[in-house]
């Protein structure tokens, strides 16, 4: 966020300052480490990072690992990583499971008030009898078990004395709120599995809406923000925070999650594109998860511009992705150097140019920064053009390379198709052309015009590149498949999401460093791959083209 922005949850902590009701402000950003995080994860890192910049607060970083069989150190490591990565800094470092001996504590305490019991019921079952929108729930047969005997269970269970799934902690509430959350719901659960922080310790866990009040309390959190699905579930914070007399009183806010065209946003889903082998890991650039964004080469000033203008409220409509490539345009054009980039090469001989002589010529490096100065380019007899820039039989108003046709190399000289040669199968593989001398680049010809300037690459000092281009993963389209219902959202992977082309780029690329990004002359923005480039190779991903038809 920044000081200049308001939102309703900035407005209600201005209130509660100067009210008295609050003395500071602390939040905290709380991921289950159970996969990477996505785009929308970034509007919870931004807002609450921000918010607590904006009145010289802090920020805690807390892991919600309160389910050993899904959580991984994979998963904090890379968490770590991409909060630093998108520019914040967090105060504190903590996981749920540091407090593990407080929740159980906690629980005891409400065992005692009579607020909790053990139930011997099924899962299926705790479903079946909690009801429905507009069905009251009924009471578990275990619900009236003396105190003693709820104590005695519950510290059995810790001991390890039952299985999986045999017994749970539930809370005592009432089973015909209209709210189901309220409906006695589960506290704790047995899980027989090793845990990334705490080991064999631990035999039973917390359920999340147990245990997020507790941690935020503790921490000391004054505002709990949370996407607007956990609204909710408020009442039932609001009572453990209550019951389990916690000292500090955290108020938990809701706002309207993220969601972007073409885009998934839940981690189980994300999490089959890649055990299924749709993407190449988790930070494939075409998926939406920071380390996937990273990769490509979207930066975080980009994405942090492009969360603050999608604003805080109660909704959750989808933002176009369009709208978050015009901020990753806006943030490079002014930092990219312009280079020049063959990704459908074709030979071209310029039959008068001197054999064995190259010239060095000048260009600016971004046209835009006159900052970022000038660099040498080499020019020969032979060059390499885009094979969409020729065509034998042009229509209408096509302004580049055709037979007898004219155009200007970009920062060089004027060129003149002659003839092309074609090999046995009538493909074009090699154009013969001339040029004129007196056209060079910044002498100030003033002679004859041309209607077309093309990119092109030298020969001899071309560098090999592979580039990646990409399309949206996902396609929007809700179409029905044979069977007549709505396309799964694996049938809606969008086949041609990734093209991959080998050409060349300018020989002045070959000290590249991963993750350093270009603006290819009329092919969009580029970055170094950092996975897949070796001193051999060089990889450029596609960040995004130059234009779009997105408006603000």
């Amino acid at each position: 966020m920044d000081n200049t922005s308001s939102n309703f949850i900035k407005d209600i902590m201005i209130s509660d300052l100067e009210s008295g009701k609050r003395k500071s402000v602390v939040t905290r950003f709380p991921p289950e480490p159970n996969g990477y995080l996505h785009i929308g994860h970034a509007k919870s890192i931004i807002l609450n990072f921000g918010l607590a910049d904006d009145f010289n607060g802090k920020t805690n970083l807390r892991f919600d690992d309160t389910n050993p069989l899904k959580e991984d150190i994979e998963f904090v490591n890379s968490i770590k990583e991409d909060v630093n990565w998108l520019g914040f800094e967090w105060d504190g470092l903590f996981f749920a499971s540091d407090y593990f001996e407080e929740m159980y504590n906690r629980a005891v305490l409400l065992i005692k008030k009579g607020l909790a019991y053990v139930d011997d019921l099924s899962a299926d079952e705790i479903r079946q009898y909690r009801g429905t929108l507009t069905e009251p729930g009924k009471e578990s047969p275990y619900r009236n078990r003396s105190i003693e005997e709820n104590l005695d269970l519950f510290e059995r269970m810790r001991k390890g004395e039952f299985g999986n799934g045999e017994k749970v902690l539930r809370a005592k509430i009432d089973m015909s709120s209209p709210n189901i959350n309220l409906r006695d719901p589960v506290l704790y659960r047995i899980s027989h599995a090793t845990h990334h922080n705490t080991g064999d310790k631990w035999c039973i866990y917390p359920m999340y809406a147990f245990a997020h009040p507790i941690e935020d309390a503790i921490e000391g959190v004054t505002h709990s923000i949370c996407t607007i699905e956990f609204e909710d579930q408020r009442p039932l914070y609001n009572w453990v925070v209550e019951q389990c007399e916690m000292e500090n009183k955290p108020q938990q806010i809701e706002f309207g999650r993220l969601n972007v065209t073409n885009t998934v946003m839940s981690k189980r889903k994300l999490k089959q594109l890649v055990e299924e082998g749709y993407v190449d890991g988790w930070d494939d650039p075409r998926m939406p998860t920071i380390s996937g964004m990273r990769r490509r080469g979207y930066t975080p000033e980009a994405i942090r511009a492009f969360v603050r203008e999608t604003g805080v409220s109660k909704g959750s409509g989808a933002v176009d992705s369009q709208m978050l490539e015009h901020f990753v345009r806006e943030d490079l054009k002014l930092k990219a150097p312009r280079t020049m980039g063959v990704l459908k090469p074709l030979k071209v001989v310029i039959t008068n140019y001197p054999e064995g002589q190259v010239e060095w010529l000048d260009a600016e490096n971004n046209p835009e920064n006159p900052e970022m100065g000038m660099r040498k380019i080499p020019f020969s007899r032979e060059i390499y053009i885009e094979q969409d820039d020729f065509m034998e039989n042009p229509p209408k108003k096509y302004f580049r390379l055709f037979p007898g046709n004219e155009v200007r190399l970009k920062h060089a000289y004027f060129i003149k198709c002659e003839e092309f040669i074609q090999d046995e199968n009538g493909e074009i593989v090699e154009l013969r052309c001339t040029y004129d001398p007196e056209t060079k680049s910044g002498t100030g010809f003033t002679g004859r015009k041309v209607k077309g300037t093309i990119h092109w690459v030298e020969a001899t000092n071309a560098i090999p590149a592979e580039f990646r281009l990409y399309e949206p993963l996902i396609l929007d389209e809700q179409e029905e498949n044979e069977e007549g219902e709505d396309k799964s959202f694996l049938e809606r992977v969008n086949p041609n999401s990734l093209e991959v082309l080998n050409g060349f780029v300018e020989p002045n690329m070959k000290d590249v460093e991963p993750q350093d990004k270009f603006q290819f002359f009329r092919h969009g923005y580029f970055n170094v791959d950092p996975k897949d480039t070796t001193a051999d190779q060089l990889v450029f991903n596609r960040i995004v083209s130059l234009k779009s038809s997105f408006k603000l």
